[in-house]
C-alpha cells in the first residue's frame, strides 16, 4: 500500500512540474489562434469648426464655393454649407436677413456644430462720412440700434424720435418697460468683438485693396435708414460706423453660448457722402474674411 502511495505522490510531482514548465513556455510564446479579430483605435475628438455667417446669397455663397467636400444642410430659414478650407472644418451659414433669422440660425448653428468661433460678415450702409464704399469695419462693438422706448405724448403731439431712449432688453427680467426696475434698462448694450480676431484681421489690412480696414461700431436693426438726420443722430449717440440687420443678434446669441465672435462688414453704400450702392463689395468682404480664416487656421498649427 505504501508503495502505491509513493508512486501516486511521485506522479503528482511530475505532473505539477510539467505544468509549471509548460506555463513558462507559454508565457514566452505568442499564442496563435485561428479566431477572427479586429482592433478598435481610441476615438479622436473632432475639430470644432469655424462658422462664417452671411444673410443673403451674395453674402454667403462665394465663401461656400471656396470649401472642399461640401455638404448642404437646412434648418428653418437657414442653409448650412459644411466643408473644409485648408483642411480645417468650416460651416458657412446663410442665415437669412434680419435680427430674428440671424438669432435663430446662430442658436441652431451653435447647438448643432459647436463652432470654436463665429464671424458674421456681409454688406452694410455707412453712417460715418469718413468711410467709403468698399471700406471694411471690424466690429469692435455691435449694438441693437432699434431698441427704443418713446416718451409719453398725447394725441396730436406727434412723434419725437430724437428724444427716444435706448432700451436694453437684457437688463431686467422684472419689467416690461414701466416701473422703477425699467430704469435699469434705459441704456445701450454693446457686444464686444473678440480681441484676438480683431488683431488678426487688422494685421491683414494691407492685403485688402478695395478700401481701408478700420475698427468701429456696427449698428443692427430691422430698418433701412435713408434719413440723413436720423443716421447722423445714431452716429453721434451710438457711435455707429455702419448699419445692417444682423450682427448684434448673432453677437447676443454667441455671448449667451460663450462662443468667440466678430462682426466684419463692408460698406456697400454710404448716403452720408453720396456713395452709391455696389453689390460687388459682398464678394470683396468674403474674400477678406477668407484670408482672415486662413491666417487663423495657420496660427493653430
Amino acid at each position: 500500500m505504501n508503495s502505491i502511495k509513493n508512486i501516486f505522490r511521485y506522479s503528482i510531482k511530475v505532473i505539477t512540474l510539467a505544468l509549471m514548465l509548460t506555463g513558462v513556455v507559454w508565457g514566452n510564446t505568442t499564442v496563435q489562434t485561428a479566431m477572427k479579430s479586429t482592433e478598435v483605435s481610441s476615438q479622436v475628438v473632432p475639430l470644432q469648426p469655424i462658422m462664417i455667417q452671411g444673410p443673403m446669397p451674395i453674402e454667403a455663397e462665394y465663401f461656400a464655393a471656396l470649401l472642399d467636400n461640401v455638404n448642404i444642410e437646412y434648418s428653418g430659414n437657414a442653409v448650412f454649407y459644411r466643408g473644409t478650407l485648408d483642411g480645417y472644418p468650416i460651416v458657412v451659414a446663410k442665415t437669412g436677413k434680419g435680427l430674428e433669422n440671424t438669432a435663430a440660425a446662430t442658436a441652431i448653428g451653435i447647438e448643432r456644430y459647436r463652432p470654436r468661433l463665429i464671424i458674421n460678415q456681409g454688406t452694410s450702409g455707412g453712417h460715418d462720412p469718413d468711410l467709403n464704399v468698399g471700406d471694411i469695419v471690424l466690429g469692435e462693438r455691435s449694438v441693437n440700434a432699434s431698441n427704443f422706448k418713446t416718451q409719453k405724448l398725447a394725441k396730436g403731439e406727434g412723434s419725437k424720435p430724437f428724444q427716444w431712449l435706448p432700451m436694453d432688453l437684457m437688463a431686467s427680467e422684472k419689467s416690461a418697460g414701466e416701473g422703477s426696475s425699467a430704469k435699469d434698462a434705459e441704456k445701450l448694450r454693446f457686444y464686444l468683438g473678440d480681441k484676438t480676431l480683431i488683431a488678426l484681421a487688422s494685421s491683414l489690412s494691407s492685403s485688402y485693396k478695395r478700401g481701408k480696414v478700420v475698427t468701429g461700431t456696427i449698428g443692427s436693426g430691422n430698418f433701412w435708414n435713408n434719413e440723413i438726420d436720423r443716421i447722423a443722430w445714431l452716429h453721434k449717440n451710438m457711435g455707429t460706423s455702419v448699419e445692417e440687420m444682423e450682427t448684434s443678434a448673432a453677437a447676443q446669441i454667441a455671448h449667451a453660448y460663450h462662443t468667440p465672435f466678430l462682426g466684419i462688414r463692408v460698406l456697400s453704400n454710404n448716403i452720408t457722402n453720396h456713395g452709391e450702392y455696389d453689390p460687388t463689395t459682398a464678394k470683396d468682404c468674403q474674400a477678406f474674411v477668407a484670408d482672415v480664416v486662413k491666417a487663423y487656421i495657420k496660427s493653430l498649427n
